[in-house]
């Protein structure tokens, strides 16, 4: 086919299925109109035209009646992609993401299954607020972000789902150090440890960890375990010198006539071993 009968072809498709809005009220009207008439292309077509008028909402759902009409034709796989764009550029999040599934079980290693895997994700992470919301959103979107760079690797998707996998991670070890922070004002130290070790071993490296381990001094010290205190300062000071965090929690220490010093056992010290051996951040 030429390039102008190529674009022949798109202007009557689009004409003719324009022809529907003319009828009458948009959106009724053009429900009430039957398009088993219309071939795959002119639906599809259609279905663009919606998209770049602004109207994704209708967009997904011309793209849903190609999948529909035309189940075996090659422009069905094509639609079906198309409409978990539309949905999520309609901020119908679950809709996109079903569409988004549905491509990953039929279509598992077409050349569009990574772009499908990137919207799945998105269906998450463009739902998480803040980390005093719920944290199953930034775990979920994690874990699907994680599967883009992981799966497809060499896709144009990989670099900017890494980009949010490590937002999202960050979110969650703000919700633990929220929680660790809780339980710390409130006087409940053994839980705020819990929280706050959670952060030092799952979620090490995100902006949260030189905190975590400023509280764990906190913490440490007030139950009077002085030799956990020094070892969290001990790894406070090896790899974040510089920070306030170390300041404050050197001030701690010296206040109680302790140093920063790796003087415990159990977890602390395993960690301050993989911080000499290069094995932590």
């Amino acid at each position: 086919m030429t390039r102008a009968s190529h674009g022949l072809t798109r202007a009557v498709a689009i004409v003719g299925l324009g022809l529907l809005a003319a009828c009458g009220g948009r959106g009724d009207v053009e429900r009430s109109v039957p398009l088993d008439d219309f071939s795959a292309e002119e639906i599809f077509l259609r279905g663009e035209f919606e998209l770049e008028g602004g109207n994704p909402e209708e967009a997904a759902r011309y793209f849903g009646e190609v999948e529909r009409l035309y189940p075996f034709s090659e422009l069905a796989k094509r639609a079906l992609i198309m409409q978990a764009f539309a949905y999520h550029e309609d901020r119908d999040y679950e809709a996109s993401q079903a569409a988004a599934q549905r491509y990953l079980d039929f279509y598992p290693a077409d050349e569009d299954a990574a772009y499908a895997q990137y919207l799945l994700a998105l269906g998450y992470y463009d739902r998480i607020d803040d980390v005093g919301r719920d944290a199953g959103l930034a775990f979920q979107a994690a874990q699907a972000l994680r599967a883009v760079f992981e799966v497809y690797p060499d896709s144009p998707y990989a670099r900017s789902a890494r980009l949010k996998f490590e937002l999202a991670f960050d979110r969650l070890a703000g919700k633990e150090m929220e929680v660790g922070r809780y339980y710390l004002k409130r006087g409940h130290y053994a839980a705020s440890v819990n929280r706050f070790r959670t952060v030092v071993e799952s979620f090490q490296g995100t902006t949260h960890t030189p905190e975590a381990l400023y509280r764990l001094i906190e913490a440490y010290l007030s139950l009077g375990l002085d030799a956990e205190a020094q070892t969290a300062g001990a790894i406070l000071g090896y790899n974040y010198e510089s920070s306030e965090w170390y300041q404050d929690g050197f001030v701690l220490l010296t206040g109680r006539g302790l140093r920063p010093s790796a003087e415990s056992e159990g977890w602390l010290r395993d960690v301050w071993g993989r911080v000499i051996r290069g094995e932590w951040l």
